[in-house]
């Protein structure tokens, strides 16, 4: 995998700290219990995944931190920040 930027590294923590912590959840919604799932969907809110082409990374990045910059993350929903 290529190099992160450090708002690439800083998503894929969260997204751990989240999976870690049991608040990931999926895109059914129901909880992520598997580490690899987590690690997949890491890469992809950090715009990091070797699937998708630089146009769709930097969209997924993008979106990300509009989603952080509002507290839509479990993260912050636990900490009130909503």
């Amino acid at each position: 995998m290529a190099k992160q930027s450090g708002a690439q590294k800083k998503t894929i923590d969260r997204v751990m700290h989240e999976y870690k912590y049991g608040e990931l959840k999926s895109g059914t919604g129901n909880k992520v219990k598997s580490r690899n799932q987590a690690i997949a969907i890491g890469l992809k809110e950090a715009g990091a995944s070797k699937y998708e082409s630089k146009a769709e990374n930097k969209r997924n990045l993008a979106h990300t931190k509009r989603k952080e910059k509002r507290g839509g993350t479990a993260k912050q929903e636990k900490e009130g920040r909503k």
